[in-house]
């Protein structure tokens, strides 16, 4: 009986799984479906496959510098805020400065705006600094966003360090540099992964800002989705499966590598004793 329940379970596990999942593999399927078998009825579920939406679509001249602005944007952005947070949140775990729950819950509540909410205040800002299109403050703008849910992330873990480790290190002649890197950094390892992927996920996905502060040298892939939907009087689907299908490999990639730090990082370290 125990062995049924086990196998019903497992088998409700994967039902599940499939479910969720089946979006994904209709929208990959669907880039290497000809235009007439994407929209013919009833669905079809086996057909001729066909790379010629792959070919159309790496034809296009601007793709190469919307997926490499893509890649630079996400990656720099979330390396500044986690080297940033993570400093951050040695301070706050470390010394406790007056207010610390308090600081605590304002740079938790910039993440709780709406982007329209401050786009337009953004705007002025960008074109009065002469920062419009620009891929330096296009990228400390998403590590702007990216570094209090960072710190909220990395001040959980480091809380789970015991500060005997620092203690030991400053009596042994080392300096806070070799305490904060050499020491402490190696054992919040798997929150700063959890950092890193949760905020790659962000800023991959952005396009509010990237449409209306960036520009035509920093167009990433969710702008291109957006004025590449409609073509020839009606929803261009090939394109839309296929650079959807390019978009979600990043991603995909991260979270299969470092899957077991990201149930980690949803308790913000809360999970690790004192060491």
């Amino acid at each position: 009986m125990s062995r049924l329940r086990e196998w019903l379970y497992y088998a409700a596990l994967w039902l599940i799984a499939l479910i969720f999942f089946a979006p994904i593999a209709w929208i990959v399927m669907s880039s290497f479906k000809t235009r007439d078998d994407i929209l013919a009825m009833p669905p079809k579920l086996f057909f001729k496959p066909t790379l010629d939406n792959y070919v159309d679509l790496f034809n296009r001249g601007e793709i190469f510098l919307q997926i490499a602005n893509s890649v630079v944007l996400s990656i720099g952005a979330v390396l500044i805020a986690v080297v940033v947070s993570f400093l951050a949140a040695f301070c706050f775990s470390r010394f406790r400065p007056k207010g610390t729950d308090f600081l605590m819950f304002l740079l938790l509540s910039i993440r709780m705006l709406p982007g329209p909410a401050v786009i337009l205040p953004v705007f002025l800002m960008y074109v009065a600094f002469g920062w419009k299109d620009s891929h330096l403050w296009l990228m400390l703008f998403y590590a702007m966003f990216s570094i209090p849910f960072s710190v909220w992330i990395l001040k959980g873990f480091l809380d789970g360090v015991s500060t005997r480790f620092d203690e030991t290190g400053i009596v042994n002649g080392g300096s806070w540099f070799h305490v904060i890197f050499k020491v402490v950094m190696p054992q919040v390892r798997p929150g700063l992964i959890a950092a890193f992927i949760f905020n790659l996920i962000f800023v991959w996905n952005e396009y509010l800002f990237n449409f209306i502060i960036g520009g035509v040298s920093t167009q990433n892939i969710p702008y291109a989705l957006s004025v590449g939907t409609y073509s020839d009087g009606g929803v261009n689907w090939t394109f839309i499966s296929t650079m959807t299908s390019v978009y979600i490999i990043v991603p995909v990639v991260f979270i299969y590598i470092f899957q077991k730090y990201l149930l980690v990082g949803m308790t913000f370290g809360t999970v690790r004793g004192e060491v």
